[in-house]
């Protein structure tokens, strides 16, 4: 800008329009308008998004544990809350919201039935407090309904030896995409689908079946003639989710040295009964290091015990977070449904323009958050990104669809108002603490005090460019 460099350089009659003689209030003004203008950009960005249309997770619920709260309240896998004591909700965030702000109370939800989709129940339920699993939220507790989620099993299958359909070519680890004709989402789908089936039908699986581990699927179909089985049931056809089998088994790990193979079901890890992965993982996690777990499997048609001496290993946290824990190198079959989305439109230029302010205040705390949750460690610094990140995300979002890809573009700029501000010297938040000293003062800091903060902040924003294309290069080798 015309004026930075020092004042007696400038001419007499070009110092009405140098930036370094404007007043110290101007030069505020003018430093704080790039990153208003990033804030402001986001805001019409999420005003188009909410006149495109969000699409955002619906208040439909997953798989609802049997004996909870939530199932002896009434709830059942599939549901859908249409509102809460009144409160319509359409998405699984204003659910929630509405459920923090009933925090200790028994609340009435609408439900409209899995099944019957147009016969509505109201179902009462008691509401409790839990952490917020989302660490960048101002919202330390939230409002939850033990036994509910919005995550669902999906349609990965496994099957016995002696099955019908493993004799005319289903595997277990197979994906079923649909039962005779009609789509299957999640495991509930293919229970519904199976026992609707009447007997004197054939059977016709639509399977996709994965074929390497970059995700390569192969589109099969499995038949069975009518007659062949008596019901369709799951057990008469030797069929259960495949949630507690083994999808891989890592190489020198002590699950392998013990013995353990992909394809093993899981039956029960030091006598404690094994229902669903989580199982597996907290009691992995539980190991007290004396002795090895005692794991029963079934392979095929027979039991085994087999003992594995976990070992610590170094793992990342949701958070990105490195930590030390015990394992023994399994990994399910990938089983889980994609939950139910619903695209959400602004009815009115005034209702977007509203969504947009309210959607960059959120997106501008959840970024401060991240600041302040990466100074207390709760987030890895390994999370920081660079231009490669960038052009990956764009990439990804671009593929998803338009609403994705602008409300990534928000979040950029929003990230680049909050950078911008940062105290640091060469970025407009470090000019900012030096007008605001020359305004307490009265005074500007000497030129030799300046020169030195602006080499250190140099120094840094080098460095923290450096750190974050290291992470963008550490990503994509791990990949």
């Amino acid at each position: 800008m015309f004026g930075e460099q020092p004042g007696d350089s400038i001419a007499e009659a070009d110092k009405s329009v140098s930036f370094t003689h404007k007043t110290v209030w101007q030069r505020i003004a003018i430093v704080l308008a790039g990153p208003i203008m990033n804030f402001l950009f986001a805001i019409l960005v999420f005003f188009v998004v909410a006149l495109v249309g969000e699409e955002m997770r619906s208040p439909v619920m997953g798989d609802v544990k049997t004996g909870s709260i939530a199932y002896e309240a009434g709830l059942r896998s599939g549901d859908r809350v249409l509102s809460v004591n009144g409160k319509a909700v359409r998405t699984w965030d204003e659910l929630q919201v509405e459920l923090t702000k009933n925090i200790g109370q028994t609340a009435q939800l609408e439900v409209a039935e899995y099944r019957l989709q147009d016969k509505v129940k109201l179902v009462k339920v008691p509401i409790q407090a839990k952490n917020n699993p989302n660490i960048l939220s101002t919202v330390e507790r939230v409002g939850d309904i033990e036994g509910i989620s919005f995550f669902a099993k999906g349609t990965a299958v496994a099957v016995s030896g002696r099955s019908p359909l493993a004799v005319v070519g289903l595997q277990t680890g197979d994906f079923i995409s649909a039962v005779n004709g009609r789509a299957t989402e999640k495991w509930r789908d293919v229970e519904d689908h199976l026992n609707n089936l009447p007997t004197n039908e054939g059977l016709e699986l639509q399977v996709k079946r994965l074929m390497d581990e970059k995700g390569k699927m192969q589109d099969l179909t499995v038949n069975l003639a009518a007659g062949v089985v008596k019901s369709y049931s799951l057990q008469s056809l030797g069929l259960e989710s495949a949630e507690t089998y083994l999808g891989k088994v890592m190489e020198d790990s002590p699950a392998m040295m013990a013995g353990l193979k992909a394809g093993d079901k899981i039956l029960s890890i030091d006598s404690k009964s094994i229902l669903g992965w989580d199982d597996v993982l907290n009691t992995i996690r539980q190991y007290q290091g004396s002795e090895p777990l005692n794991i029963e499997i079934m392979r095929g048609e027979a039991k085994q015990n087999i003992k594995v001496m976990p070992k610590v290993s170094e793992m990342q946290n949701q958070n990105g977070i490195e930590e030390k824990r015990f394992a023994i190198g399994i990994q399910p079959v990938p089983n889980m449904a994609a939950s139910e989305t619903t695209v959400i439109k602004s009815d009115s230029v005034g209702s977007a323009a509203l969504r947009g302010v309210e959607r960059t205040w959120d997106i501008t705390a959840m970024t401060v958050m991240s600041f302040v949750r990466l100074f207390e460690a709760k987030v890895s610094p390994k999370n920081i990104g660079g231009v490669i990140s960038i052009g990956q995300a764009a990439h990804d979002t671009f593929k998803m669809g338009l609403s994705q890809f602008l409300t990534m573009m928000a979040i950029i700029s929003v990230n680049l108002f909050i950078l911008n501000l940062l105290p640091v010297p060469v970025l407009d938040g470090g000019h900012l603490v030096f007008y605001t000293i020359e305004a307490v003062k009265g005074s500007p800091l000497s030129l030799k005090k300046m020169e030195i903060a602006q080499q250190i902040g140099i120094i840094l924003l080098m460095s923290l460019m450096a750190f974050a294309l290291f992470n963008d290069f550490s990503r994509l080798f791990r990949s």
